[in-house]
Order: structure tokens, then sequence, then C-alpha cells
């Protein structure tokens, strides 16, 4: 009898039976709300009429067409539409499958555009589990551990994680700063580093934002160095943080922004974007793949934009998660240390008395809320931080009925 690997551990006692909205329904009948959306995936909700009509249609007529074979119209249609939302300067594409495809993607072009072998990653990142990918990877050993050597030519760069450091954030932004110089002086000059890769939010590191000083320093420094600025914007584009990229926040700009999971509603697809100057310098030849830019995918896609901009999904992430981070923010709850986000990207740090990292409380927690129906996940380094990941069509009241569960949760524990 065959089965799945026993590595992988679901995260909830549930099975699906189906999904709808905000909402997903168990074989055992339960309706659970869930606010995972499939670690921030289904960004219009589960099956999504104009998605599944969408992707309905496109199977009836070209399943897949490879695109270094042939071309096909709703790759070329998205592609067009994309134009409309991706930043100034940004218009030229290549897709893929997978989250840790396009930050590979995005590596190789930054050292064939720029001839230098380095890399500079910030600490807490996540950037994938493919060797290259999990290199620049610092969230979690889990990630990377067991199969080296790793890719070399990675150095770890702090990313301003006030909380932990216990400083404010302006003390943690100017420490940042100063350790990425010392880092230039120590371990990899600006003519050998191709590119400072970086979250807007750090996503299976805890949910920590960054902040406008900082970007704006890692902005400076890649202008005066002629390094490329790489944003990874998989888990945090496409509406999650109430701005359409989470880079906009700070008022900056990228020069490669990688993309993924909120593109499709669900199906496999990402990519990265960047200027057509800079994509004629990868090397002939070093892109492609046999699923990337799928059909199927690329018409959910063109489906999913066309949602986000009818239902306005990027305006209600701002205010639906403002609404979340004050609720939880709300709660007097000794085990929690922090709660932080931005948009709908929120997550609450469970700490002992002393302020050590408290796993097992927030393990205990993320739990007792799926039990009540209410379905999260945890990150961080420590894994101690729960977070909250609802589809952008969230409404207001059900994150009251989140916030509710959770409440009852947080008085249990």
């Amino acid at each position: 009898m065959t089965e799945l690997s026993p590595v992988l551990k679901q995260a909830t006692p549930v099975t699906v039976d189906h999904g709808s909205g905000c909402y997903l329904y168990g074989t055992d009948g339960r309706r659970y709300l869930d606010f995972t959306a499939g670690i921030g995936v289904t960004s219009t909700g589960h099956c999504h009429p104009q998605v599944v009509a969408a992707a309905q249609a496109q199977v009836a007529t070209l399943i897949h067409g490879q695109y270094t074979t042939v071309m096909h119209k709703p790759l070329l249609e998205l592609t067009e539409q994309l134009g409309s939302v991706l930043p100034d300067g940004l218009d030229t594409l290549f897709f893929a499958n997978s989250g840790s495809e396009a930050v590979e993607a995005a590596l190789r072009l930054a050292r064939q555009a720029t001839g230098r072998p380095n890399v500079i990653v910030f600490h807490g990142g996540f950037h994938g589990r493919t060797v290259a990918a999990a290199s620049m990877t610092t969230s979690g050993t889990r990630f990377s551990a067991g199969f080296s050597p790793l890719m070399s030519g990675v150095h770890v760069a702090p990313f301003p994680t006030a909380y932990r450091y216990g400083w404010t954030e302006e003390e943690a932004t100017e420490f940042a700063l100063r350790e990425l110089d010392y880092i230039f002086a120590t371990l990899t000059s600006p003519a050998e580093t191709a590119a400072f890769i970086v979250e807007p939010v750090l996503g299976e590191g805890g949910y920590i934002p960054g902040n406008r000083t900082f970007f704006r320093g890692l902005r400076e420094r890649a202008d005066e160095h002629g390094i490329l600025l790489v944003v990874d914007e998989i888990q945090t584009g496409f509406g999650r943080t109430g701005k359409f990229f989470g880079h906009q926040h700070f008022d900056i700009r990228p020069d490669v922004i990688t993309i993924g999971k909120g593109l499709a509603s669900g199906f496999p697809l990402s990519g990265i974007a960047t200027s057509r100057e800079l994509m004629a310098k990868v090397w002939p030849g070093s892109q492609g793949g046999t699923y990337g830019g799928n059909a199927v995918a690329c018409a959910a896609a063109i489906a999913t934009l066309q949602v986000i901009e009818s239902e306005n999904l990027v305006q209600n992430a701002a205010e639906r998660g403002t609404q979340l981070l004050a609720g939880m923010r709300a709660h007097d709850c000794k085990a929690i240390g922090d709660v932080r986000g931005l948009g709908l990207l929120v997550g609450a740090e469970f700490t002992t008395a002393d302020g050590r990292p408290d796993r097992a409380t927030a393990t205990a927690a993320q739990q007792l809320a799926a039990r009540k129906g209410l379905l999260l996940l945890t990150c961080g380094a420590y894994m101690n931080v729960v977070r909250m990941i609802p589809p952008l069509i969230v409404t207001e009241t059900q994150v009251d009925d989140a916030l509710g569960i959770w409440s009852d949760v947080l008085a249990e524990l």
C-alpha cells in the first residue's frame, strides 16, 4: 500500500471536502473559517466563480502549450494585463511554477547581468526550498539542514527586527544598515555583490514588516555600488499588504521583483519582473521550464487580476488588515509578547514570562483555534508566531468572527 511521505505533517486535522470563499468544509461536515489561504495563495478565496469559470473555459480549449515550443493567448494576455499593476519600469516577465523557481531565476539574472558572484540576503528571510533558494533562506534551519554543502556566495545581513533585539524600530534600522556596510568591508566587496534579495515583510521569519528608512537605505547603497535590488513579493504581492505590492509602502523602486502565491488564486504560477534592458542580459537558453506559464494557470491569473480590481480587494485588504491588527492587539494576553503585521499579514508572537520564545503555547493556540473552527498557521524561527492570512475577500463580519474565536482561544490557554 502506498502512502504520503511521513515527513509531511498537517498543521490542522482537517481533510477538506470543498471550499467556498473564506471557508473550507471538511469531510466531517464541519465548516472552518480559513485564515491560512493556502499560505497566502487563495487570494480571491476558495473557488471564486469568476476564476472557476475562466479555468473551466481554458481547460476545454488548451490545457498545456509549452511556451518555448509554442505561444498561447492566455500567456500573452496575462503579460499585457500585468503591465497595468507592475511598478514603473518593470515591463518584462519570465514565468515559472513555484516561488523557489522564481527566486532562482532572479538569482541567475542578477549574477549574469552583473557578472558578480555574491548576493546579500537578510536575516529571517524565506526564499524557498530548492538548493539555491534554501541557501538564501534564514527563517529557520529546517529549510536548509541535512543536504549541505549549500550554494556559496551568500552573505546574511540583519533585518530590522526591533522586537527580537529589544530596540525601537529606529535603533534596529540604524543597526541593520550599519552592519550592512560592515559586511561590505569584511565579507563581500560591493564590486563582487550582484544583488540584495529581501522580503518587504518577513514571511516564514515571523511576519515582521520592514520600514521606509531601511528600504531607502538599501536602494541608496544599491545605486551607489551598481547592486540590483531584488524584492521578493511572492507572499506580499497582489494586494496582500494593503497595497498591490509590499514594497510600495516604502516608496522605493526595485530592479527585480519575484511574484507567485496569490497571482493565480491557487493555480501554480510564479515569475520575475524586471526591465527589458536588464532581462536582455540573461544568457540565451538559461530561461525555460516545462510547465511555466501554463495556459490554465494564466487564465486563472487573468481572472484573479480582474476580481482584485472589480471587487476593490487591495483596499479591502488594507481596511480589514487594520481591523484584524487592532483586534489582535486589543487582547491583554501575557503569553503574547508582540502583535505586528501589514495588511492581511498579521502575527502574534508567543513568549514566556522571561521573554523567551514559547513554541508550545503558540502550537496549543493554533490547534485549539482549529478545533473551534478557525484555521491558522505558525511561523518564525522558533515556530512561536501564530499568523493570520485570510483571503483578500474577507469581510468585516468574518474578521470579527475570527477575533471572537481567537479571544476564546486565549481565554482557555
